[in-house]
């Protein structure tokens, strides 16, 4: 049955349809020894699909869920060697990549597996999985501080608000929040903060969609 490549190669855990789209378009990706294009077809049991030289087959799904820390990044490929949430799991043959990525400065649940159709699924904005998330911050919100980050601000990427924005308490000059929010963009609940005056101090994911970060154990 012909099917998109970049479709086949998510199958086959290459990584999400974007990722794989990306390997279609970098030249890297050829059919019975062509090289293709964007838009391509090919059938995954009868041509010789092959990324970077070596012919693709399907690897059975894993998932994992992962609680990624500090200064470790979400890729699974660094060029300057730093280190990578892929070396967190040494143990794992299959070329999984992460899910819903966290910048190197932030902790919490991260979804790391080769199914590609799913981490369309998951991180397509069409579905608006909601994520949660634990923030310490350098200071108290005032409410119309908290008001203005739940109506909506403008970041210089576009619109921005949490779904709902819960008061945790806290001590000295750290307070804690419980935010959610429905898309993904880079960075965006530490610039959200930071569009107010205040400064993320901590910031860990413990939620994401239906999926949430299981409470550590003694």
């Amino acid at each position: 049955m012909l099917e998109r490549l970049h479709k086949i190669l998510a199958h086959a855990g290459y990584g999400s349809r974007r990722a794989c789209e990306e390997l279609v378009e970098s030249g890297r990706v050829t059919v019975n020894g062509r090289p293709v294009t964007l838009g391509d077809k090919a059938d995954s049991a009868t041509d010789d699909i092959r990324v970077d030289g070596r012919r693709v087959k399907a690897e059975a799904k894993v998932y994992y869920l992962l609680n990624k820390p500090k200064n470790v990044l979400s890729t699974s490929s660094d060029p300057y060697g730093r280190r990578k949430v892929t070396d967190l799991l040494p143990g794992v043959r299959e070329r999984v990549y992460p899910v819903g990525r966290l910048d190197a400065d932030s902790r919490g649940l991260l979804i790391m597996t080769n199914d590609g159709d799913l981490a369309n699924k998951l991180m397509h904005p069409r579905y608006e999985l909601e994520r949660e998330y634990a923030v310490r911050l350098l200071g108290e919100l005032t409410e119309e501080q908290a008001r203005s980050l739940t109506e909506g601000i403008q970041l210089e990427d576009g619109p921005a608000k949490f779904n709902t924005l819960r008061d945790e308490g806290g001590e000295g000059a750290n307070h804690w929040y419980r935010v959610t929010i429905s898309e993904g963009r880079n960075r965006e609940v530490r610039r959200m903060f930071e569009a107010v005056g205040l400064t993320v101090s901590r910031l860990m994911r413990v939620r994401y969609g239906a999926v949430e970060l299981p409470a550590p154990t003694t």
